[in-house]
């Protein structure tokens, strides 16, 4: 493969775009695919090769990597006819960095076995900002060896790699996180509520959170976003409750007692039912409110 492996990228959106970006900057030759074309065209214009299907990128790039939305979507890319695994070089490298069930990935994991291609596990923990600056964290689990060609790749794109086992290890570790990520907003949110309900000043009270033993990286990251109750979206309603159907039906396989999850859901499923799917999950504290009768700013 030489000094750097050929790149195949497949996934456009706000996450994949900044990412294939950071692997051309650091100087690998990379080749794009997307659906729309036309979302291509940053990328090539900064010197991207475009493909124009997935069986000519997957048949010319060393190692293919996607960045896609579901499980849907991951079986389409990897195991269609046209797709990364019936058309890629023996021996290659396939790495799918989406957030997916573990059980559709052991899907893929199985073709590919069968197809003498290595397929690495290598979801990220980070939003846009974090893609975008390659400050990701990726979790990697998977073939070593293909582990160790990708390396710098990872770094590229990342603050830090960590490498979780050869199976489904890193698709159960980036669940565990967005479940956490997920109850945090809720409990958040609920406790904001509870301290307005007290006549609490809204931005003394995220001072003393960001003070106390509860301050973190995430409450650090959000607190701008809550004191200005701006609820654009870095990670949407929607997003988090795919998320959380893919941690709660992993749960079920894995005999694994969720309520907090489980209710955390329902109650982002109730905020979509309001067509509030496009605001930043953290606009979960916007629900209690309502709940408690609380109407900001009278």
């Amino acid at each position: 493969m030489g000094d750097k492996p050929t790149i195949g990228w497949i996934g456009l959106g706000k996450m994949g775009a900044p990412m294939a970006q950071n692997l051309m900057q650091a100087g690998f030759q990379v080749t794009v695919y997307n659906r729309t074309p036309e979302k291509a065209k940053p990328l090539t214009d900064a010197g991207a090769a475009l493909a124009g299907s997935l069986a000519e990128l997957a048949a010319g790039c060393d190692v293919v990597i996607s960045m896609i939305n579901d499980d849907a979507a991951l079986e389409a890319v990897a195991m269609a006819p046209d797709g990364v695994l019936a058309n890629a070089k023996a021996g290659g490298i396939y790495v799918d960095m989406s957030t997916v069930s573990p059980a559709a990935s052991a899907r893929v994991a199985e073709t590919a076995a069968g197809k003498g291609i290595s397929y690495l596990r290598a979801p990220v923990s980070g939003s846009t900002v974090f893609a975008e600056s390659a400050q990701l964290i990726i979790l990697v689990s998977g073939p070593k060896e293909a582990a160790e060609t990708c390396d710098a790749a990872f770094a590229a794109m990342g603050k830090k790699t960590m490498n979780f086992g050869e199976g489904e290890e890193a698709r159960f570790m980036k669940l565990t996180v967005n479940m956490m990520v997920s109850i945090t907003a809720g409990l958040v949110g609920e406790a904001l509520a509870f301290g307005e309900s007290g006549g609490l000043d809204w931005q003394q009270m995220l001072e003393m959170i960001g003070e106390s033993p509860l301050a973190s990286p995430l409450l650090g990251y959000k607190t701008q976003t809550l004191k200005n109750r701006d609820y654009a979206p870095a990670f949407t309603i929607d997003q988090i409750a795919k998320d959380l159907d893919l941690i709660l039906s992993t749960g079920q396989g894995t005999n694994a007692s969720m309520p907090l999850a489980s209710l955390v859901r329902q109650n982002y499923e109730t905020m979509r039912e309001k067509g509030e799917g496009n605001l930043d999950m953290f606009a979960y504290v916007t629900l209690m409110e309502d709940l408690a009768g609380i109407k900001p700013g009278e």
